[in-house]
């Protein structure tokens, strides 16, 4: 399945009844309150070209066009509906009102209002209503559905397996064979194929096109799902637990019916849809914005770094992003050439390797400055855990698998652990500097970005980064 096909087809058809919103409205406007012949005057044109990119940027703060084939069809109604209110709502105040200064009684005003709103409602609802309901029942009829893996191979693995192959409508589950749990779960091998062991569960992900998992052992214990859940965590997956009482009293999940088998799904959003989306939007906007302005700063530091010694301005390094893809930071070289000729090592406080302006460098955390260039293209964000590179990775997960949690939000220039705790210089200080960064996302949210974005300014300037 093309997911972003089938947004952007959307995104195009939202823009269209847009556009058809506004002809419609301006001919009853026309019409109706300023009894006149129809002419298309330039606030028309203005309209109609601008305010279908104010709709998309509305709809897209709502997460209308993320994972459109998870909608439905109550879903599209209430996005429609809060989205219209909005949206309506700022148009009428900051175009129409303003257009028509006290030309108009009271009446009038609301005779405008309503027939905005009942307009943009219905022309908007209509194709999303029909599109999502040609996705629904392609999902019902088994033609459309989300690759899914089966962790757990046991007779309770076999009955969940069976209840899900047998529901009408389909449950939407394709599925593509089992993960093995212990050495005698071979019991849904009657039904599918055998993938590999859970020690596997990296290779199986990375080989294989999953977009759910369906973990098939009790929630109560809470152990071995921890563990599982651990190696799963940074994948861009839904997970789905078998849910106990516990589960469900405690609401540390959120409980879904998928088509009458009863499941329950971690909670992999700690943002609601509309800050996930604002986030995102400040990224580009900031990041651009910090790439122009701040042109003779680079220019300045890459002279500085320069002369520093011999060797390029910036360095490149791959560093594992969200989801675990690996991407090329981009920052000023601090360090002499071949620093690491003996192998990956952390910088320490006395690092020998670490030129006089990388120092400088280092402590403004001026070196991090090109990584605006990462954010605008989407592999970074302006907070978020910092990237590390494998070899660090696979310490610091033996040591705690909490730690590839972070891979499940994109890696920031500044970081809630960067601001507490600086630089590592070892395993145990990036573990450390591994529960600020947990913390971040258990309580992630546009309020806290901004704090810890207005910590980082103040290190800049006072120059104590550690």
């Amino acid at each position: 399945m093309n997911f972003k096909k089938r947004s952007l087809t959307l995104v195009l058809i939202d823009f269209l009844t847009a556009a058809l919103v506004w002809y419609l409205f301006y001919i009853y406007r026309i019409t109706t309150i300023e009894h006149t012949d129809i002419v298309f005057k330039k606030g028309f044109f203005l309209g109609i070209f601008t305010l279908p990119f104010f709709w998309i940027f509305i709809y897209a703060l709502q997460g209308t066009y993320h994972n459109v084939l998870r909608h439905y069809r109550l879903k599209t109604i209430k996005q429609t509906l809060f989205g219209t209110i909005v949206g309506v709502i700022i148009v009428f105040f900051s175009i129409i009102l303003d257009d028509f200064g006290h030309l108009l009684l009271y009446q009038q005003y609301y005779k405008l209002f309503i027939v905005l709103f009942l307009l943009h409602f219905f022309i908007t609802l209509i194709p999303r209503f029909i599109i999502t309901s040609i996705h629904v029942k392609k999902i019902h009829k088994g033609k459309i559905g989300f690759n899914t893996i089966m962790i757990g191979g046991s007779v309770r693995a076999v009955e969940l397996y069976d209840e899900l192959k047998q529901l009408k409508p389909a449950s939407g589950h394709h599925f593509i064979g089992f993960v093995n749990i212990n050495g005698n779960d071979f019991d849904l091998e009657k039904s599918l194929p055998l993938l590999g062991h859970i020690e596997d569960i990296d290779k199986i992900l990375k080989s294989t096109s999953v977009a759910e998992v369906i973990i098939a052992i009790e929630s109560s214990d809470h152990e071995r799902l921890k563990k599982i859940i651990t190696k799963l965590s940074g994948y861009n997956i839904r997970i789905n637990l078998i849910p106990d009482a516990y589960d469900i009293l405690s609401g540390q999940v959120s409980m879904s019916s998928i088509f009458g088998a009863l499941l329950l799904t971690t909670n992999n959003n700690n943002m609601p849809d509309w800050q996930v989306a604002t986030k995102r939007i400040l990224d580009i906007i900031i990041s651009g914005f910090a790439l122009i302005l701040l042109i003779p700063v680079y220019i300045i530091l890459a002279i500085a770094v320069k002369f520093s010694s011999k060797g390029p301005i910036f360095f490149l390094q791959e560093r594992i992003g969200k989801d675990r893809k690996p991407f090329n930071i981009i920052k000023y070289r601090t360090m002499f050439v071949n620093a690491e000729k003996d192998g990956p090592k952390l910088s320490s406080t006395h690092d020998n390797r670490i030129t006089n302006v990388g120092k400088f460098l280092r402590k403004t955390r001026l070196d991090e400055f090109p990584q605006f260039w990462n954010v605008l293209i989407g592999e970074m964000s302006l907070v978020g855990p910092r990237p590390e590179r494998q070899y660090f990775i696979d310490k610091i997960s033996n040591h705690d698998p909490q730690y590839l949690y972070l891979h499940k939000v994109r890696p920031g220039i500044t970081s809630w652990g960067q601001v507490k705790f600086g630089y590592a210089e070892n395993v145990e200080q990036m573990l450390q500097r591994m529960k600020y960064d947990l913390l971040y996302i258990r309580n992630m949210s546009i309020a806290l970005d901004i704090k810890i974005m207005f910590y980082t300014v103040a290190i800049i300037f006072k120059g104590k980064g550690k």
